[in-house]
């Protein structure tokens, strides 16, 4: 029973964000404390938990809709959050601070809750699920986040061809400027091959990029001809944060991990020692399993609920939340994980 509530937990997050645009004050940055102190804190005195979900039971918690049901309803949530979020920074009177704490506030909502579900999402291949993973994605606009995450970084991981693998001794910094750009550019580019591949133009209806920039432009001007200025720049700094925070956790994910090229030309089979993970079980609660990265890549069609623990992936010091802030501080980060790096990718 435990196995299938706990995920109502993450749920926590959402209501403390809009708790924190409800009340202002000093509340503003609302599930800022639940990501970023509250889970930290509590992750160093709470024992991490290595068991899976026994075999014979991952074919019925795969088909399970309560684990769907739980990602789907985070696409009105995160809209309602939004559409508060915009009303309290373009029509009530607020402090700087408040206006700062907000934003900060749904720029970590976006990142946790809207990227983070459309990762979960975008994994799938039902109609369903794809189009509100590209929806999860309009608000942090990085609808091309989808394309070349599943078709570029999962192909490409642990080597010098994917922007989005941190190399040994890459700040957290640097890390964001490569990743960020170099990502976006292969979507275009992964793109454009495909519509080659069918025989299709590449400026058209049928390219998902074109789309994906559409809605979020519509999704900016509604912004500024409802609310605004100030509400469109509080906005997109809440992006800037948000997709900021999915960048991070690309850099802590496979941080300084490299695959072996063969003789052949081609790299090695993508293996457990190629992914950093944690089983602190908030992070995972709050996160959908992401920690729990090694067996994503090794299958990812897995869903959530029945990613297992992997006894051959590097483990982090703690979990993502605190791993993350940790990266934040570059000589800390390098004093804390070097030593657990078995084969380095040079800088």
């Amino acid at each position: 029973m435990w196995n299938d509530i706990k995920y109502l937990i993450a749920y926590v997050s959402p209501v403390t964000a809009a708790l924190g645009l409800y009340l202002g004050g000093i509340w503003s940055p609302g599930a800022v404390y639940v990501g970023f102190i509250i889970i930290p804190v509590l992750e160093l005195v709470l024992p991490a938990r290595t068991d899976n979900v026994p075999i014979g039971e991952e074919t019925q918690r795969n088909t399970m809709k309560y684990f769907d049901w739980l990602l789907y309803l985070h696409l009105p949530m995160i809209y309602a959050l939004m559409v508060y979020f915009i009303y309290r920074i373009g029509f009530t009177a607020l402090t700087s601070w408040e206006i700062i704490g907000m934003t900060m506030n749904m720029g970590v909502i976006l990142g946790s809750y809207g990227i983070n579900v459309a990762h979960e999402l975008g994994h799938r291949t039902d109609n369903v699920s794809a189009w509100i993973a590209r929806l999860l994605l309009v608000p942090s606009l990085y609808t091309h986040f989808t394309l070349e995450h599943n078709y570029g970084h999962h192909r490409h991981v642990a080597t010098y061809d994917d922007p989005a693998t941190a190399r040994t001794g890459e700040s957290v910094y640097a890390f964001w400027r490569r990743s960020v750009t170099g990502s976006f550019r292969n979507a275009w580019r992964l793109e454009r091959e495909r519509l080659r591949k069918e025989g299709k133009a590449f400026i058209g209806f049928s390219n998902q990029l074109i789309w994906g920039v559409a809605l979020q432009i519509a999704y900016l001007i509604a912004i500024a001809m409802w609310a605004g200025s100030t509400a469109l720049v509080a906005s997109l700094v809440a992006a800037v944060i948000g997709f900021l925070l999915l960048e991070t956790v690309n850099y802590i994910e496979h941080y300084g991990l490299v695959r072996k090229k063969l003789l052949s030309g081609h790299y090695e089979t993508v293996e457990a020692m190629h992914s950093w993970n944690s089983n602190h079980e908030l992070g995972r609660i709050f996160l959908y399993e992401l920690t729990r990265h090694a067996d994503h890549h090794y299958r990812t069609s897995r869903h959530y609920q029945i990613l297992r623990h992997l006894d051959g992936a590097p483990q982090l010091p703690t979990g993502y939340p605190g791993s993350m802030l940790l990266s934040l501080v570059p000589p800390l980060w390098r004093k804390t994980v070097h030593g657990r790096i078995k084969v380095k990718m040079p800088a």
